[in-house]
């Protein structure tokens, strides 16, 4: 076995694990990853954690004091995610004390019901931001349009975001200005921004879903030799994007104040199509200052497998472009591809948050005492 994970981090490239349960936590497999695989933090969804609480065991006891306490649904899920975030982060505070708080992050999500309702989410993230109450957390807030004036007035009350759910460059650009947008706010209200962090997760492999069903419809030559390039291109040209921005000179002026670049996080980066290398996008996406998180099954490829060579986005940028102006030219609308896949990623997280919320529910009910 390569040290390839070892060679990815000397690359810049910060590991993420794209999961947790409380028995990862209590198992000690979590620490287990942090010190054999180089892994630096954790990210969450409603989707891991309805998998987590539904298939999963180490919750029994939680659900039976909350459902003796009688309390809602909606307060359980919060009680039992916030415990598993708040443990993983007291695993990970080594880390983040070591890198003066870039990494050793874990991430929890607002309540995706309210991805479209700014003052809603705002709201969300204070309240898990008090209730997981450990400074190596990251707030979730969705980029949609609704997510962009809630993440800079959650970055100007000194709360770190992590930003999910980015297809789009032109989307990912109004990220990186709420983010900014959000510096400059906290940095008038007098807060110290060189604490305050933040990262851009910006989706890969469904791209590569959507764009290559599409190109298979059309059929030709030149459509199936286009298969397996618009994710990668689509996440090079996010980078190159960032290289703009993090050297403009708004940011040099945060940057005195000893701000934090707003990193770009790949996810969705285990490959869909079993025809692509598994570590595809991994591989092919290093590039300093990057976070890529990783399912459990991808982490392991890439360690068995991986071959790192070095920055592999560097100089692509021409090319990019030109992968997916082909793809337009084949009539494939990017703009309607990136907003199919942001409303489809909204979606999937309720049902999976509606999924968490029933079968929770049925165990609250199964768990409470009866009277008397």
């Amino acid at each position: 076995m390569t040290d390839a994970l070892k060679r990815l981090s000397d690359e810049g490239v910060a590991i993420w694990l794209d999961d947790l349960s409380r028995k990862r936590i209590t198992s000690g497999n979590l620490a287990e990853l942090i010190d054999q695989q180089h892994v630096v933090g954790v990210t969450t969804n409603p989707s891991i954690f309805q998998k987590a609480i539904s298939h999963g065991d180490g919750y029994e006891q939680q659900l039976t004091d909350l459902a003796t306490r009688k309390v809602t649904v909606d307060e359980a899920i919060r009680m039992i995610t916030t415990a598993d975030v708040r443990d993983a982060a007291d695993i990970l505070r080594p880390v983040f004390d070591a890198t003066g708080g870039q990494d050793g992050r874990v991430s929890i999500e607002v309540d995706p019901r309210l991805a479209h309702h700014t003052h809603a989410t705002i709201a969300e993230a204070k309240q898990l931001a008090w209730l997981v109450d450990r400074p190596n957390t990251l707030i979730k807030i969705p980029a949609t349009k609704a997510g962009l004036p809630a993440i800079t007035e959650v970055i100007g009350k000194g709360i770190s975001v992590n930003v999910t759910l980015i297809f789009s460059l032109e989307r990912y650009r109004e990220v990186m200005d709420a983010y900014l947008a959000g510096l400059e706010k906290a940095q008038a209200a007098g807060l110290d921004i060189s604490r305050i962090h933040s990262v851009a997760s910006f989706f890969v492999s469904r791209v590569d879903s959507e764009i290559d069903k599409r190109l298979d419809a059309i059929g030709t030559d030149e459509a199936k030799a286009l298969k397996g390039k618009a994710a990668l291109a689509n996440a090079r040209l996010a980078y190159q994007a960032y290289e703009e921005v993090f050297s403009s000179d708004r940011w040099a002026a945060l940057d005195k104040a000893q701000a934090n670049k707003q990193r770009p996080l790949w996810a969705s980066t285990g490959v869909k199509d079993p025809a692509y290398k598994d570590t595809l996008y991994v591989v092919d996406l290093v590039a300093p200052g990057t976070v890529n998180t990783m399912p459990e099954a991808t982490l392991e490829a890439t360690a068995d497998h991986g071959q790192v060579t070095g920055n592999t986005v560097a100089g692509t940028y021409e090319q990019a472009k030109a992968e997916l102006d082909a793809v337009a030219k084949l009539g494939i609308s990017y703009d309607d591809v990136v907003q199919l896949l942001e409303d489809e990623g909204v979606e999937k997280f309720e049902a999976s948050w509606i999924d968490l919320l029933n079968s929770t529910e049925a165990e609250l009910k199964r768990l409470a005492p009866s009277e008397g």
